[in-house]
């Protein structure tokens, strides 16, 4: 991933629409459901395009990697997934969830 921006949710989708119109593929990745100790509450999102310019986030660092990976199969496959990662899920300590919680990520791919 090349361009970091940090945005307000808010800002999220402005910014993967302005994406978009400039021809970018993009995809949403947004906190369905949390539970316990997380990194982002619910709600919060992560655009992620095929080059790899980020906006948002969707847990602070600790499994954007992961999500990342995990947008980028959305924008080649067009079909979306839901990513769980928590403390009974070995890898969430493989990208750094160690924080103790639980959250679901929901991922589409717009446009």
């Amino acid at each position: 991933m090349s361009t970091t921006q940090q945005a307000d949710s808010e800002d999220i989708l402005g910014i993967a629409a302005g994406w978009l119109n400039q021809g970018e593929t993009v995809a949403l990745a947004t906190v369905v459901e949390t539970w316990g100790s997380s990194p982002r509450p619910a709600g919060s999102r992560l655009a992620v395009t095929k080059s790899g310019r980020l906006a948002g986030s969707v847990s602070g660092g600790c499994i954007e990697g992961a999500v990342a990976d995990a947008a980028k199969q959305t924008m080649e496959s067009g079909a979306p997934q839901l990513l769980d990662f928590g403390i009974s899920d070995e890898r969430a300590w493989e990208v750094g969830l160690a924080c103790g919680g639980k959250l679901k990520v929901f991922v589409e791919k717009l446009g």
